[in-house]
């Protein structure tokens, strides 16, 4: 689920900052920079793991700035295929179920991933098992615990086709990072079902 990622950068150190030990301001860039973002073919990165070298700074002209050259290593959240993975419904449509953990919310299981006599409650907005016909159906409730396996990543380039404002907003609303999900196995699905 989680990886440690090696990282090269020139990071920029504020002025404001100059009162921090070296490190700890250096630390402090690299979060500010990272944390929370999405590096293409490599995931979400979630902070510093720690400080493998960093050079001299060097005072930049006119902003006061020091950039210092940093190899770091990074803990970024990816998860490989096969994987089994928690999370919560955050809600349903007739295309699948949207589910988030903690600090990730772009986790989607496709109709086709459910399993077999699943159906979809337009009224309901909501997914539901029929495991035993002459039973209650067993439902895919929003906020749900629900344990899934990994079974695709998708990476989404988030570039401007062009510097039109339109254009920038359109690529700013794609995911740029999307893990897809399965349920169809025994001991997937709602965590309530297995207990």
């Amino acid at each position: 689920m989680f990886i440690l990622t090696k990282i090269a950068d020139l990071v920029q150190i504020r002025p404001d900052n100059f009162e921090k030990p070296s490190h700890v301001a250096i630390e402090d860039s690299i979060n500010a920079k990272y944390s929370n973002r999405v590096i293409q073919k490599i995931g979400l990165c979630i902070c510093m793991y720690d400080l493998l070298w960093a050079s001299e700074g060097l005072i930049g002209h006119g902003s006061g700035m020091v950039n210092v050259n940093v190899e770091f290593r990074m803990i970024v959240f990816r998860p490989f295929k096969g994987e089994t993975m928690f999370g919560r419904i955050s809600w349903a449509d007739s295309d699948g179920i949207h589910i988030r953990t903690d600090f990730f919310e772009d986790i989607f299981v496709e109709y086709k991933e459910l399993p077999e006599n699943t159906q979809y409650d337009h009224n309901e907005k909501a997914w539901t098992w029929i495991f035993d016909p002459e039973g209650d159906p067993m439902w895919y409730d929003k906020n749900e615990m629900v344990r899934f396996q990994v079974v695709d990543e998708v990476w989404q380039d988030q570039t401007p086709e062009s510097a039109e404002q339109e254009a920038v907003d359109k690529a700013k609303k794609v995911s740029p990072y999307r893990v897809k999900g399965t349920m169809m196995k025994e001991g997937l699905g709602v965590c309530l079902w297995w207990e």
